[in-house]
């Protein structure tokens, strides 16, 4: 057995003891698998290994390997990188999901650009948690109001909010950090039929994230091993 489909075993594992340690279906909880400097190859690993949701982060990288990895029909391509207004195309013609919109000119541009035989794209509002000043995403007293305005657009489908709070040590703190972004998640999806999705957690704080109610967690490294600079 291959070193991906490895771990992705022990990736699954882990997922799995983080939802009986709170009570959960693992079932509620899928894995992204972040493939961003990986190549197809790795992909391919990961998909013989039964991985079908892979995350890009780079709108290039990502076209590129969406592009050579055609052959596998039912893979799920999710960007979760930060989308300039000048990419959106790539986009709406490639990607199955986009988490990271905090802007309404970006969802805009989604919504015009997404080609008319293809399903809508599923979206998630990022939204900056913890007030991180480097961070993109937008504020939490204003994501209602965007999520509002996004799910009236047409060929987009909002699914929930997505999260990427700065690292740290403290796990009390990032359950409190986790716990806001569960409110948060709980007003929105009370106000939207079809939002089911709140995308936060990885590798460091993937059990922290599942007992505060995430559904999609984002995994790369644990998965892939060390990127290469």
């Amino acid at each position: 057995m291959g070193m991906i489909s490895n771990n992705l075993q022990q990736v699954r594992a882990q997922i799995a003891q983080a939802c009986t340690d709170c009570g959960r279906n693992a079932n509620e909880v899928t894995l992204l698998a972040v493939s961003k400097t990986f190549g197809p190859e790795a992909v391919r690993e990961a998909y013989a290994a039964g991985q079908r949701s892979f995350g890009e982060n780079y709108i290039q990288e990502g076209e590129e390997k969406i592009a050579s990895l055609q052959d596998l029909g039912d893979l799920v391509w999710h960007m979760i990188g930060p989308i300039q207004s000048n990419k959106t195309r790539v986009i709406a013609e490639n990607f199955a999901w986009a988490h990271s919109v905090d802007r309404l000119k970006t969802a805009q541009r989604l919504s015009a650009q997404r080609p008319p035989h293809l399903p809508a794209l599923q979206v998630c509002i990022q939204v900056n948690i913890d007030g991180g000043v480097n961070k993109s995403g937008v504020p939490p007293q204003d994501a209602q109001a965007l999520a509002k305005e996004v799910a009236q657009l047409p060929h987009l489908q909002l699914r929930g909010i997505m999260v990427i709070p700065e690292p740290t040590i403290d796990l009390i703190a990032a359950a409190e950090i986790f716990q806001r972004a569960r409110s948060l998640f709980d007003i929105i999806s009370a106000q939207h039929a079809g939002v089911d999705t709140l995308s936060m957690g990885m590798s460091a704080d993937l059990p922290a994230a599942i007992a505060q109610g995430s559904t999609m967690v984002r995994v790369g490294t644990a998965i892939f091993g060390k990127r290469s600079p």
